[in-house]
């Protein structure tokens, strides 16, 4: 069910893409170029990585800690990927919006769906992807953290979300992450004009 958002202050924008597109570079350079982004924590059962930071990266916790949130309704969405669970508490992200800010979310498409599911218009989404997927899986390989199997199993997921680029409403291929990093901020500076169409709606009801 969609939230009623006429009167919604802050802004939603959602990132998505295949592993290796990108969006972890994107994102970080978005918050440092804009001071009112808060950046959607996500909690995850998967086993921390060499270098991630518990509350910086990811909330990791137990499969029976994430079940145990799901049946309190704490999250906005969830969804088991790569027989590992992802999901994203609601509470943090009402506290932001509260406070005006952008709420930004790096999820895969069906975390988009959910998200565009609960917010309705309200929220922006933007799907990154490289030129082909050989460039996608060069990255991958670069990247050194994960087997040839890995890869190739993450290349066909890449196949499966590229599916869904019709339901977002941008599209940045991310050739030269410079002007990806461009596009990024200029879509993310535009959302604050959304505030018309709200406003509308809140003077056709007065």
């Amino acid at each position: 069910m969609s939230q009623d958002c006429t009167a919604q202050k802050g802004a939603v924008l959602i990132i998505s893409g295949p592993s290796g597109c990108g969006k972890s570079t994107l994102t970080k350079s978005l918050i440092e170029s804009m001071p009112n982004v808060y950046f959607s924590i996500s909690t995850t059962t998967r086993p921390m990585r060499e270098g991630e930071i518990d509350g910086v990266h990811y909330h990791f916790v137990s499969k029976e800690h994430f079940l145990q949130d799901i049946h309190n309704n704490v999250f906005l969405e969830w969804a088991e990927v790569h027989t590992n669970f992802y999901g994203t508490s609601l509470k943090p992200v009402q506290q932001a919006l509260e406070e005006d800010k952008i709420v930004l979310f790096d999820v895969d498409v069906q975390g988009h769906h959910s998200i565009k599911e609960y917010f309705g218009d309200f929220a922006k989404s933007v799907f990154i992807t490289t030129k082909n997927k050989d460039i996608l899986r060069e990255r991958l390989i670069a990247r050194q953290t994960d087997d040839f199997q890995t890869i190739e199993f993450r290349l066909i997921q890449a196949h499966n979300e590229m599916q869904h680029i019709h339901n977002f409403d941008y599209l940045i291929i991310n050739d030269d992450i410079t002007t990806a990093k461009e596009a990024m901020i200029a879509i993310a500076r535009s959302l604050k004009y959304q505030q018309i169409e709200r406003l509308s709606k809140i003077i056709q009801k007065w």
